[in-house]
């Protein structure tokens, strides 16, 4: 896995943003898990009282950008503050979800592996 990924770029990028303002003192895991959940509230939001399958209208398309931003920004600093590396994590979740969902069983499935 390259060090210098996206993803571990954002991270050094949000780190310094947060000691530039001194923010660490704020930056528990409790506090940000719990920011993580309101921060996907908002997402949600954005998209209560649509119907299934209404497009979402241009329109819309920057603040819904802005409330996923707001979530991956609070997961990132989550992660950093709980020493979690986030990019290992999400390989190491893949493969297990591959091995617990096999294309040729889950393909198409909406069944827990545990049903396959």
């Amino acid at each position: 896995m390259e060090n210098e990924s996206d993803l571990y770029r954002m991270q050094e990028l949000l780190k310094q943003f947060n000691e530039e303002r001194d923010w660490d003192q704020f930056h528990c895991p409790r506090n940000l898990a719990m920011s993580l959940a309101v921060e996907a509230g908002e997402l949600l939001e954005c998209f209560l009282w649509v119907k299934d399958g209404e497009e979402i209208e241009d329109s819309r398309r920057p603040h819904i950008a802005e409330e996923a931003a707001d979530v991956l920004i609070c997961l990132v600093n989550f992660c950093t503050q709980a020493g979690i590396d986030l990019p290992r994590a999400f390989h190491e979740k893949l493969a297990r979800n591959a091995a617990k969902y096999p294309v040729d069983k889950a393909r198409g499935s909406r069944s827990k592996y545990d049903e396959l």
